[in-house]
């Protein structure tokens, strides 16, 4: 097992793949959605095994809406059955579940287990898993910036008070530690809108595996390679190695 100071303590991941793994198997795409469901598990059970504290899932951005019907349709249930299914085994593991993003474009019911299940989990401690739905990063910065416009509205904030730490205030995620590492899988180089404010300084890894096949050992190989790497935040490396 790694040494704790090389364990990220906060790991997202887009879970990219999951329609081509299924056309590979000449199944329809909902079929790859709900073998993801599997790399979902294998995901928090190793997160708990390492010592990770955060765990972060790109499930649903704001412009998925944009895909067809049928597979926005099937998402959506799937969600539901997980939230019926996956709840209770999280909250025997002392994970806590946390939606980020606009949930107000679901409709009444899944809102209302969405709702349930951050509320049957809020005091647990062992992982944070949150699982962004309905979520963009540039969408996430506006909302920081129109919370610190109403603060400069209201009085409460001068303009020439508002630095990177009283914006990142109003972020996503802002109460949790920084995010350490962001993996794709999926074979695809790019953020896709994912947490932009908070992947700022996060070491970013890339697989051509695709998510219903990203396991534990592939977790392992992930964190293996954070591991090895020097984070500098702009120091030299020298710096770094000074200060340890």
């Amino acid at each position: 097992m790694t040494e704790a100071a090389r364990v990220p303590r906060h790991i997202a991941i887009v879970m990219d793949g999951n329609g081509r793994w299924a056309k590979a198997r000449h199944r329809p795409r909902s079929f790859g959605h709900n073998a993801g469901r599997k790399a979902v598990r294998e995901a928090v059970e190793s997160c708990l095994r390492e010592g990770v504290q955060v765990l972060t899932l790109f499930a649903f951005s704001s412009e998925n809406w944009q895909r067809p019907q049928d597979e926005v349709g099937a998402l959506m249930n799937l969600f539901v059955r997980a939230l019926d299914k996956e709840v209770e085994e999280l909250h025997g593991h002392g994970v806590r579940l946390r939606f980020i993003g606009d949930l107000q474009a679901f409709d009444e019911p899944l809102r209302l287990r969405m709702h349930e299940a951050m509320t049957r989990t809020a005091g647990n401690d062992r992982l944070h898993m949150n699982v962004a739905v309905n979520y963009g990063g540039r969408q996430d910065i506006v909302r920081a910036c129109q919370c610190a416009t109403e603060a400069v509205a209201k009085g409460e904030l001068r303009v020439e008070e508002i630095d990177e730490s009283r914006l990142g205030q109003w972020m996503s995620l802002a109460d949790l530690p920084p995010l350490d590492l962001f993996i794709r899988t999926g074979g695809e180089y790019r953020i896709s809108n994912f947490l932009l404010w908070q992947a700022a300084y996060a070491e970013l890894y890339f697989t051509d595996t695709l998510w219903p096949d990203f396991d534990q050992a592939c977790l392992r190989l992930a964190i293996e390679d954070y591991a090895r790497r020097e984070r500098r935040y702009g120091r030299t490396g020298e710096q770094v190695t000074a200060n340890h």
